[in-house]
């Protein structure tokens, strides 16, 4: 196998994760160069991971002729930007979620992609590349629960983080783009459907910043996919117990649950407490090898010629739908998801 050279956009902290991954846990991969505004922190981390080459300014590292690809975990509204200007430099490209924040943006990344139908472009929906997930795919395939009739997904991030969320918020997209594109992608991903119709929920119930975005702290969302099948999502940033993501895909023969698994070992802790498991502090902790398996993914689609199964495409459609439950939050109003 070809060592694929890759130059990495952001240095937040879904960036470091990938940069770490990249440096030191991704066979056939070779971080080449790091990006970001901070000057200081970009030549931190290079010199931390040993990286020959740091910018601050994207444009100027896509003309390294040493590098292959560029991994962009920017932040979200310069990703369609971002993967244009790799893609015309020549690079393959692997984008974080979302594609962008507007749909106008990510018609800008799909025509993009296909302009070099030569390269691999592949986004980040990770959960996709988790060992439980994954298998949850396969046995829909095998059709052992007959046909997928609902997909009820939680994701549920530590209030420990809310500082930062906080300040993210404003740039954020909203609750329904930020986090439940995971979600959305799943009901996509499971049911094999578009999503057609939406209903979005929500409220504020702690944080008065998400009034003032027209956002909620606590949301929800029962979609109806073009196949009948049916979806519900609950999403919110202030989990007591760390991160918490549960799955459950009901079928006509049977159901597939992926849950529990906040838990970040199998340690059970009896005290004065009582009995109790300790989940994942995080999502990044919680989806660390998931964040790995992608990234191991995309550097053998460029290796092995071909395309991954997350397309640019996948990313509109769940913006598309995301936006129209944030839409539906706002009017009360059950809407159809249009092209």
């Amino acid at each position: 196998m070809k060592k694929i050279k890759i130059g990495s956009v952001g240095l937040g902290r879904l960036g470091y994760e990938h940069a770490c991954n990249i440096a030191n846990l991704v066979p056939g991969a070779e971080l080449t160069s790091l990006c970001d505004v901070d000057a200081v922190r970009v030549k931190e981390v290079a010199a931390e991971l040993n990286v020959p080459y740091t910018y601050t300014d994207v444009t100027e590292m896509v003309k390294n002729p040493e590098l292959d690809a560029i991994v962009i975990v920017s932040p979200s509204m310069y990703h369609a930007d971002h993967i244009k200007l790799a893609l015309d430099a020549g690079k393959h490209v692997f984008c974080d979620k979302p594609l962008d924040t507007t749909i106008e943006k990510c018609k800008q990344a799909e025509r993009a992609v296909e302009a070099h139908p030569d390269k691999v472009f592949m986004l980040g929906f990770m959960r996709r590349f988790d060992d439980s997930y994954a298998e949850a795919k396969h046995r829909i395939e095998n059709g052992e629960i007959g046909k997928v009739v609902l997909v009820r997904s939680y994701t549920q991030d530590p209030r420990t983080t809310i500082e930062g969320t906080l300040k993210f918020a404003p740039h954020s997209g909203g609750q329904f783009l930020d986090m439940c594109v995971h979600d959305i992608d799943l009901i996509r991903w499971f049911t094999g459907s578009d999503i057609k119709k939406v209903w979005g929920l929500g409220g504020v119930f702690e944080f008065d910043l998400y009034r003032e975005l027209n956002d909620a702290d606590n949301a929800a969302a029962a979609v109806q996919c073009e196949n009948g099948a049916m979806g519900f999502m609950f999403t919110n940033r202030t989990h007591g117990a760390g991160c918490n993501v549960e799955t459950e895909i009901t079928g006509t023969h049977g159901t597939l649950r992926i849950a529990n698994v906040g838990r970040k070992n199998l340690l059970q802790i009896v005290d004065g407490n009582g009995a109790r498991e300790e989940y994942y502090p995080d999502f990044l902790s919680r989806w660390h090898q998931a964040y790995v398996n992608e990234i191991k993914e995309f550097v053998d689609c460029i290796n092995q010629g071909r395309k991954p199964g997350v397309t640019v495409y996948d990313g509109t459609k769940v913006s598309q739908a995301a936006y129209r439950c944030k839409e539906s939050f706002e009017t009360g109003n059950l809407l159809e998801v249009a092209d």
